[in-house]
This record gives C-alpha cells, structure tokens and sequence, in this order.
C-alpha cells in the first residue's frame, strides 16, 4: 500500500503538468481548465449579485478600458510567440466593486474586480494599469490552477503521512501530522504563494508596457501601498512578498518591461 501510494504521487506529479507558454516553465494542472473555468465564472457572477458593481462612471470605464486594452497586448504577446489560441477559453471581465478595501483580484479565466477603495492609491490610469496587469498576469499564469493543485498535492502529500505512520501510535501520528502541515505551509505553500505574486509583478510589468502604459509606475505605486502600513508579518509568514521587495524587483524588472515592448513598437 505504502508503495502503491508513492507510486500514484510520483506519476501525478509527472503527468499533472503543463507549460505556460509565456514563461517557458511546467507547473502544476491537477485540475484541467476546462473543469476550472466554469466554476470560477459562476462564483464571479455570484459575487457580483451579492455586492455593488459601480456602472457608468468614469472610474468604472477607466477600469474596463484599461483592462481591455491589457488584455489586447497579452494577446498580442502571445501571437509573437506563436501561442494565438492560448486565450480561446478566457472571457475577460472587469468591474468596479463598492468597498474600502484597498485591493483588487482575479478568478481563472480572466474574472477580474477592482474594489474602489485602491483607487486613492493608484490615482492615475498609470497606475490602476498597475494594479490591473498585475491580476491579467495571474490569469494568464493560471495561478489559480496551480494553487489548486498545490492544495490537492499537499493533501494528498497528509494522506501519505497517515499511511507511514499508521502502525505509530495516535500521538505519534498527531505530532507529524501537525508537523507536516507546519512544514509544508511554512517551506511549501507560503513560499509558493510569494513566487506566484512575484511572477504576477514580472509579467503584468510587460504586459502593461506592451499596451502602452510605462512601468515605471509600478514601483511608486508599491511606494504609495507600502505607505499604508500593514506590513507586519515576517516575508517568510506571508503569502506575498514584503512592500520592500516588491519595489526592488519592480525596479529591476522594468528594463526588460520596455524592451519587451520596444518589440511591438512601444518605446519609452
């Protein structure tokens, strides 16, 4: 059984991947697309029956122009990289959400809201463009299939644990199983969610210097965030990367960011 079951984990990690075509790396797809999707545009829509979408005004355009002219230069990207059909199964959306939260996220296929309460903070279209590219480049990541597989592969990873140690006794296996979850959150999970930010910075940098927008805005942008305070938690207890190294690799990655668009004939 112990080694069935090593056996089974071995190959799910071997056959549960794909390529993005964007970065050139294999990441986790336990859960397919095509599963994904549909779920993730029903809880958007039902979140949105539950809350109040803001409609016509100019903040709520700017929201969608800004995402629609983003969402054209991924697409853009990938034909140049020979990938025209990558984004067949998206249905971009974006709106604008009544809250003070200052925050704005995306579900799988391109869901995207924006609560009111970042805008004091981007101020600019410059800068909500920030915010905006950042969330397209989780979709465009499928971040939100990997954490899903991180989540089962971590489950399945407890199921393990319970096999070895079931001829331990119960405080035995409670104390490794404790441990795992410790373990695997604190060197797994955390550690993956900040890689996961970090790579949205990265890619939603390019993208939104592809659409025209500079990215050197995207480090005073964190300038402003990191302002706000809130930033206690140790980098390593945190599920993203600390104000201070958001705004170091921006500045780092920005060069590349304008090259890239120099590309397609956006220069700065």
């Amino acid at each position: 059984m112990k080694k069935l079951h090593a056996v089974f984990f071995v190959v799910l990690i071997f056959y549960g991947c794909v390529t993005n075509p964007l970065t050139g790396k294999k990441t986790m797809a336990f859960v397919d697309n095509n599963s994904l999707f549909p779920q993730s545009f029903s809880e958007y829509q039902s979140f949105l029956n539950e809350n109040t979408v803001i409609k016509n005004t100019p903040e709520a355009e700017m929201v969608t122009r800004i995402g629609t002219r983003l969402a054209a230069a991924a697409q853009k990207w990938l034909e140049s990289e020979g990938n025209p059909n990558y984004l067949k199964d998206y249905r971009w959306e974006y709106n604008l959400v009544q809250d003070k939260a200052v925050n704005a996220w995306c579900m799988p296929g391109g869901k995207i809201v924006v609560y009111t309460g970042i805008l004091p903070v981007t101020k600019t279209e410059e800068g909500l463009a920030v915010v905006l590219g950042h969330e397209i480049a989780h979709a465009l990541l499928n971040h939100g299939q990997q954490r899903m597989s991180a989540g089962l592969l971590q489950q399945l990873g407890a199921v393990g644990v319970a096999v070895l140690t079931s001829g331990s006794s119960e405080t035995t296996q409670s104390l490794l199983m404790t441990a795992y979850g410790a373990g695997t959150t604190v060197f797994g999970t955390l550690p993956f969610s900040r890689d996961n930010e970090s790579e949205a910075d990265h890619y939603g940098l390019i993208v939104m210097a592809i659409a025209g927008y500079t990215p050197d805005e995207a480090a005073p942008f964190w300038q402003r965030m990191s302002s706000l305070g809130g930033g206690g938690t140790p980098e390593f207890l945190s599920t993203h990367p600390s104000d201070t190294t958001r705004i170091r690799q921006l500045q780092g990655w920005t060069p590349e960011a304008k090259q890239t668009a120099a590309r397609f004939g956006v220069n700065y």
